[in-house]
């Protein structure tokens, strides 16, 4: 018999199953587009439900587990009230990019098809994996799939090469988790015991701790978007599908922090040493500032969010950092304040992240460009895409009271706390941090603002932009859907962190209980705390007040003016709401930016063709930069890639009688090395 807590794991596997099976009949029934994306919908929404009710019954935090397959396989599913939190958001976000997808734009949606529902049921089964063996095999199902995806538009050379540099990263990640895990799992008689509740009971300590802490933060780090590892996601992102990039860098990178969590802070018990926090918050640090710096420089839409998932994603380790550090040092409440303020930026970054791009594909679909200097206006052809777009904009640049404020006030409460940790060294450390975060606020503001002013206020700087379709229903509904959403999570930050309590209990032994109410949230039980509804119904009445002296006090009537064009002469009669030359663009916003930082930290160029005098053409500005982890990481690695690809070519030409040699060589070497082994 089937007790009631173990339906929970049954009915998510079985969610997780049926996708995997929409997978199959997708490939085969490619026309059946619409039915299959409606059932993915529906599955998703079965499989959050389920997760919520999961979490707001109080999810207990040992979990239930499952065993698959055959006796002694070891391998096992289960639900406990970590994975619960990354599922919610998983089948939140899959069941939104589903109905987005109800409305294929082209014919890279109909070859992506296939591998989606698989997408998300592998991320499923990365989360309700009880054993190493099934994380890994539903991490790596994860990115295969969507590397998939990002190859669809495969006849364009940006595409295939961001497929390749994805796949390349997929396999490094690979081979950085499967020893990490073998480092972790117990030796038995019978082999290494790969389940969770075999390595709780070992957890790794001296030289196998800290190699277990570097793979797993290159191997999981790589694929959350982690500096210096990052550079696939402005690449990678665009090259997908809307929908499908979407998912990626709302819901797949929470994915990979899932898993840094899941090894630091349960599988390698519950006592680590404080300098286990060091790399966490010195990568978080570098990858907020550089991600949000290259969120204000990019050119394309899509590049400019993935880049802000790379902020934000340093924001969420920075966090994790935190919590490790006061952890170490028993201080369970500090440690508490920073994963509540982790996890709850996680969930409140999937929604509006996810919210963004597929707004940011109904501009590329309706005004047919992700470029910033092909957009403009598209608040007056586009209003209902706008107004999601600025919901998810007021997350982006942590407004209050938006979804992303409340977790980044939690975590600035956290670190301003942390100078009580370790001595002067670990106290620097966590004032420069403090700084850098601060920093990078600041530049998401500044991509957020330039994203909205440039791509969809001002005047069409194309006539494909003058006429801008709105997105199509499904679509439509998808981002206010998601819209809606993200406004609960900032309104009502103290109810959700209320899911996280178990999470947070069973990782920190503590939780946010008494300083996280229907009404407000605070640092401490006695500290003054934020309270977003407050903020809203201030705000509310500042704006209606203003309204209202704005109308007492206005001269009745008006009358028309020329406006202001930067200085240059007026606009021909052919184009009566003026020349959209005239109006600032992406890379002139950018530019004292670009100048002051983009410099120094992207090695920013930028020229200006200035015409002979007597041409009547505009000036151009050319602007462009190269992130330091391609040139100084990626540019040698691909060096030597060709290099040795070119070695491999040379084989072919090789004789019968060198061929040979080769292969016996190969042999002997085989065979000594076994020899080694025996003799130990």
């Amino acid at each position: 018999m089937i007790f009631p807590g173990l339906l929970v794991p049954v009915l998510l596997g079985c969610v997780a199953l049926g996708l995997f099976g929409l997978a199959l009949v997708g490939a085969f029934l490619p026309r059946q587009g619409w039915r299959i994306m409606a059932a993915s919908a529906a599955l998703c929404g079965i499989g959050a439900l389920t997760a919520f009710a999961f979490l707001l019954a109080g999810a207990p935090a040992e979990g239930f587990v499952l065993p698959l397959g055959p006796p002694g396989a070891n391998a096992q599913i289960g639900v406990d009230a970590l994975s619960g939190w990354f599922l919610l958001l998983v089948f939140v976000t899959g069941a939104a990019c589903s109905v987005a997808a109800l409305a294929p734009h082209g014919e890279e949606d109909r070859r992506a098809l296939p591998f989606f529902p698989a997408f998300i049921g592998a991320m499923a089964l990365t989360l309700l994996a009880a054993d190493s063996f099934t994380l890994v095999f539903g991490f790596e199902l994860m990115s295969l799939a969507s590397w998939a995806m990002v190859l669809a538009r495969h006849e364009e050379e940006e595409a295939r090469d961001a497929a390749l540099l994805y796949l390349g990263i997929a396999a490094f990640g690979a081979a950085c988790l499967i020893p990490a895990f073998a480092l972790l799992a117990p030796l038995t008689p019978q082999g290494l015991d790969l389940r969770f509740v075999a390595m709780r009971a070992v957890p790794p300590e001296g030289w196998r701790a800290t190699a277990v802490l570097v793979l797993v933060l290159l191997g999981a780090g790589s694929k959350a978007g982690l500096a210096p590892l990052h550079v696939w996601l402005p690449l990678a992102h665009p090259a997908a599908p809307s929908h499908v990039s979407a998912l990626m860098s709302g819901a797949m990178t929470k994915v990979a922090l899932y898993v840094v969590v899941r090894v630091l802070f349960d599988l390698c018990g519950p006592v680590q040493p404080l300098w286990w926090a060091v790399p966490l918050l010195v990568l978080g640090a570098v990858s907020a500032v550089l991600g949000g710096l290259r969120a204000s420089l990019e050119a394309d839409l899509k590049s400019v969010l993935a880049a802000s998932t790379i902020e934000h994603v340093g924001f969420i380790a920075i966090g994790l950092g935190l919590a490790l550090a006061a952890r170490a040092v028993d201080l369970p409440a500090l440690a508490s304040l920073a994963l509540a303020a982790a996890l709850l930026h996680a969930l409140g970054h999937g929604v509006f992240k996810t919210l963004l791009f597929l707004c940011a594909g109904a501009a590329q679909h309706g005004a047919g460009s992700r470029l910033l200097a092909r957009l403009g206006g598209l608040i007056h052809q586009m209003p209902v895409t706008t107004a999601c777009a600025l919901a998810g904009c007021a997350g982006l640049a942590a407004l209050p009271p938006g979804p992303g404020f409340a977790s980044e006030w939690l975590l600035f409460q956290s670190v301003l706390a942390a100078p009580r940790i370790g001595g002067i060294a670990m106290q620097t450390l966590f004032a420069v941090v403090a700084a850098l975060m601060a920093m990078a606020a600041a530049l998401a503001a500044a991509a957020a603002v330039r994203l909205i002013g440039v791509a969809f206020l001002g005047r069409p700087r194309t006539p494909r932009a003058a006429a801008a379709e709105e997105a199509a229903p499904a679509a439509r509904w998808a981002m206010i859907g998601l819209a809606a959403l993200a406004a609960l999570l900032g309104l009502l930050p103290g109810p959700v962190l209320a899911l996280a309590a178990p999470a947070l209990r069973a990782l920190t032994g503590s939780d946010m209980a008494d300083r996280a109410g229907w009404l407000a949230v605070a640092p401490t039980a006695e500290a003054t705390g934020y309270s977003p509804i407050a903020i809203a119904l201030l705000l509310t009445a500042a704006g209606a007040a203003l309204i209202l002296v704005l109308r007492r006090w206005t001269v009745a009537g008006s009358r028309r003016g020329p406006f202001w064009a930067n200085g240059f002469a007026a606009a021909p009669a052919w184009l009566p709401f003026g020349d959209p030359e005239t109006q600032y663009g992406g890379a002139s916003f950018a530019q004292p930016l670009r100048r002051s930082l983009g410099t120094a930290l992207l090695a920013a160029r930028e020229a200006v063709d200035m015409p002979a005098p007597g041409d009547t053409r505009p000036a151009r500005l050319h602007a462009e930069h190269s992130d330091p982890a391609d040139t100084l990481l990626f540019a040698p690695i691909a060096r030597l890639r060709e290099l040795l690809s070119a070695q491999a070519d040379r084989m072919q030409l090789l004789t019968i009688r060198r061929v040979l040699s080769v292969m016996f060589a190969a042999l002997v070497l085989f065979l000594a090395v076994i020899a080694m082994l025996e003799a130990r």
